[in-house]
């Protein structure tokens, strides 16, 4: 085997959970290297958020390495398949989308996914391309392929039918119609997360009965969200994601457990572990918050941030900047407030921040000390009232 091919494997088996198979894959990047062409990468994402988090970049990452070795990146949007919704790992029935915010939330995934992936090496395909002008002919010819039996061999179907929790045919479907998209980009490999290992198999099956060899398959872990439990998702608010504020996403790194730190530096950078065991884990943290800050913005403006992160966090100083919200009254209802100013979800949330300690009010002379606001309402100045919004949020606001 050439160095290229030892390389290629190694990268696509690094922190993999599943590979499907070695020897697939081996052959695969055998042909290649005979004809002189590149391998064929699929990865799909579903727009049902508009957001792009440092769990989906967990797959990029890996990708974007092979695309340094010459290979080609199918980039699968399912604008199509968002309107059924992935069943993957849901015991309930995932909300419909409608067209307009299916559209909204894919125009923003191909300049995110280009923050990591080569554009030059990237194919960017909506999947409604071929299921919009589809014949229902041909559309229920994919279903045939598959049996029910089969379909309930998947653990999360056959738990949600034995605790008598809805199961619709069209999520029957899903897997079916996400392996046709294989069969469209004739996919040599597919990537996907753990909790997609099934779709993925179903993908080989597809692509059989359509007369193509079937494709690889590998998975990766999910990465543990903010919450320090769940996967990362928007869904669960527990997401970081790769476009929003230097700042805000410095403070979020630095907001997660240390035991996650060693997920998120095994999964999302190429550091040597074992080299960091002997480095406190706060200074290990800030490593990690400069290090994904550096690679989405610049590394200037991640030393910047991590300058005011120790500034506010370690000398009980107030950021450099913050928003400044100006009001026409003297006194604000908070809860009304952050809902209006989008600093919150809802009222509810506000008034947990309150009850829980959460909102405090900043001495602008003396930072290091701070009132917690328990009233609802609160009394602002010309001078202005600086909030603290949780662990890392700084707001100030000025009344007339």
């Amino acid at each position: 085997m050439n160095k290229k091919i030892l390389k290629a494997l190694e990268i696509i088996k690094e922190n993999a959970t599943d590979v499907i198979s070695d020897e697939e894959i081996i052959a695969k990047l055998k042909v290649c290297s005979q004809k002189n062409k590149p391998l064929k990468l699929k990865i799909g994402f579903d727009p049902t958020a508009s957001d792009i988090h440092l769990g989906h970049t967990v797959l990029l990452r890996k990708l974007r390495r092979l695309q340094d070795l010459g290979h080609i990146v199918y980039f699968i949007i399912g604008d199509f398949t968002a309107k059924i919704g992935d069943p993957s790992g849901r015991t309930t029935l995932r909300p419909v989308l409608t067209d307009k915010e299916i559209k909204k939330n894919a125009s923003t995934y191909t300049s995110q996914a280009f923050k990591v992936l080569d554009k030059k090496k990237t194919r960017i395909v909506y999947n409604s391309i071929w299921y919009a002008k589809m014949p229902l002919e041909k559309f229920l010819s994919i279903f045939s392929s598959y049996t029910v039996a089969r379909m309930l061999e998947r653990d999360d179907f056959s738990k949600r039918m034995q605790e008598g929790r809805p199961l619709t045919v069209l999520e029957f479907a899903y897997p079916l119609i996400q392996g046709y998209d294989s069969v469209k980009c004739e996919a040599d490999i597919e990537f996907g997360g753990t909790d997609q290992k099934f779709n993925l198999i179903v993908g080989r099956h597809v692509q059989e009965v359509f007369g193509q060899k079937p494709q690889a398959v590998v998975t990766m872990p999910l990465l543990v969200g903010l919450d320090g439990k769940n996967k990362m998702s928007k869904s669960l608010g527990n997401y970081i994601g790769i476009t929003e504020k230097a700042s805000d996403m410095f403070g979020k790194v630095m907001s997660i457990s240390d035991e996650v730190m060693w997920e998120y530096f095994r999964l999302l950078t190429d550091e040597n572990i074992d080299k960091l065991k002997d480095i406190h884990p706060k200074e290990i943290k800030l490593r990690l918050a400069t290090e994904m800050v550096s690679f989405y913005y610049t590394p200037k403006i991640a030393k910047d941030e991590r300058q005011s992160f120790e500034k506010v966090f370690s000398k009980k100083g107030l950021p450099q900047e913050m928003p400044v919200y100006k009001v026409s009254e003297t006194s604000i209802d908070i809860a009304e407030f952050l809902l209006k100013e989008k600093l919150v979800s809802s009222k509810n949330e506000a008034r947990r921040l309150i009850l829980q300690g959460g909102i405090n009010r900043i001495d602008e002379k003396d930072p290091s000390r701070s009132t917690s606001v328990k009233e609802q309402t609160i009394k602002v100045t010309k001078e202005g009232v600086i909030l603290k919004i949780g662990k890392k949020r700084f707001i100030k606001v000025i009344g007339q």
